[in-house]
């Protein structure tokens, strides 16, 4: 069985993410990690869905079945538990979220004992693990060999002082008015405390999370609440969060939401210009606008493509030696502070951007015009592989023609095919899309 997407094994919980599957996936991992083991202890937290509950104890059971001691830390941000994995020593850390999927689906996403998210070569040897039955029952030990696990609620302040660090000691929060939507998400609790302990006025939204209602109508796809919060109480920033606090996304002082890369080209260029930013330029997407590699290259930078997905922009700048990069979606890694994508560490950052320019959200964080782009998301029955599509080839060249740049490509994680169009004309951009759009519901909807 595949298990694997592009964030981990992600499903309707209770359905393909089923308990039984939970425990497995969790029985797997133990097996894999106990021949890399130090210390034999593994971290797990959650976001704030309810089926949490039955994934949790599912994993746990996993995971003490094969000799391993669980530290439970509830519900905590993604990146929380990237960080808390290395400052805790444990030789893993797991985090059951489905990110900013609806609280029907759960996910279980795995990092190794330096916080980063594992390989696919990892991943391929779990899930070969979890598909061989004989070898996980002969994993499993008895008497005094059996694991334990307990249940600690302190540790939000080893996170919270970590996230403070990530914030020049010069600079204070006095005087910023902000909105936070969390999500009623993994983010509801830190997310607060540590914008107004260094001294911000905070206006919170979607903090009450109650099993269900994780992304719905709020965070980082649903910015409506916090748009019109923003202009409401005539603040000076508007931050959004996903279930899982690991992507942000901004709202300038008018209510009007910071397109991804507008960020990522801010960010850049103000690292550059403190010193800070290493390896020459930074890391994106193939999503990414032309507009912000044109900016790079204006600003004496490089612009690294990666495919779509964190772990994969991690991989580019670790390769390139780049402590900066991230996704048009609002996945932004900050690698000196954080190990992955990290909302709140990236919230930090664009504060101390706005503090330092004394400008306003609006001026600072849009430093180029994108050029027209469209995003369409198909849903599909299969996900039947693109070169196998009769007369793609042609529509894509009818495309090329006029000169416009296109990505076609599946969800990593949903029943859907993704498709980008970027091009200077927009009108002739939007009848190309209509036409792609109705090509690809014929070919795959049939």
């Amino acid at each position: 069985m595949k298990l694997f997407g592009t964030d981990g094994v992600r499903g309707e919980a209770g359905s393909f993410l089923s308990a039984g599957l939970a425990m497995r996936v969790a029985m797997a991992a133990g097996i894999y990690f106990k021949d890399h083991a130090r210390t034999k202890k593994i971290l797990v937290g959650k976001d704030t869905r309810k089926s949490g509950y039955m994934i949790e104890n599912a994993i746990v059971s996993g995971l003490t079945a094969v000799g391993y001691d669980v530290i439970q830390i509830g519900p905590m941000p993604t990146p929380a538990i990237a960080f808390l994995t290395e400052n805790m020593r444990c030789d893993a850390g797991i985090m059951i979220s489905a990110s900013h999927n609806s609280y029907e689906d759960n996910g279980i996403k795995f990092f190794d004992a330096h916080g980063n998210k594992l390989s696919e070569e990892i991943e391929a040897q779990i899930e070969a693990i979890a598909n061989n039955t004989e070898m996980v029952l002969e994993a499993q030990v008895t008497g005094k060999q059996i694991g334990a696990a307990k249940r600690i609620d302190d540790v939000i302040g080893r996170y919270i002082v970590q996230l403070k660090n990530s914030l020049s000691s010069e600079l204070t929060l006095q005087g910023l008015r902000i909105v936070l939507d969390t999500a009623n998400g993994a983010g509801y609790r830190v997310g607060p405390t540590v914008l107004e302990e260094l001294g911000a006025e905070v206006i919170v939204l979607h903090d009450k999370p109650n099993g269900f209602n994780i992304n719905e109508g709020c965070g980082a796809l649903h910015t409506k609440d916090l748009c019109e919060a923003v202009k409401q109480y005539r603040a000076d920033i508007g931050f959004a969060l996903d279930g899982d606090a690991d992507r942000l996304i901004v709202v300038d002082e008018h209510g009007k939401e910071v397109d991804g890369d507008q960020i990522l080209g801010a960010l850049g260029v103000f690292l550059q210009r403190n010193g800070v930013l290493k390896g020459g330029g930074i890391v994106a997407t193939v999503m990414s606008n032309q507009a912000l590699e044109d900016s790079m290259v204006a600003n004496g930078l490089v612009l690294h493509r990666a495919n779509v997905g964190d772990k994969y922009v991690l991989e580019l700048m670790r390769e390139h030696g780049i402590n900066f990069g991230g996704e048009q979606s609002g996945h932004i890694i900050m690698h000196d502070f954080a190990k992955t994508g990290d909302g709140l560490v990236s919230a930090l950052q664009i504060l101390a951007l706005l503090l330092t320019s004394g400008k306003k959200a609006s001026k600072v964080l849009r430093p180029f015009e994108l050029y027209p782009q469209k995003l369409v998301n198909i849903k599909v029955k299969t996900k039947k592989p693109l070169e196998q599509i009769d007369g793609l080839e042609d529509e894509l060249k009818k495309i090329d023609a006029l000169h416009i740049r296109h990505l076609i490509r599946y969800s990593g994680t949903e029943n859907k095919l993704r498709l980008l169009l970027e091009g200077k004309d927009s009108k002739v951009m939007e009848k190309e899309m209509e036409d792609l759009v109705k090509f690809f519901e014929k070919a795959l909807n049939a």
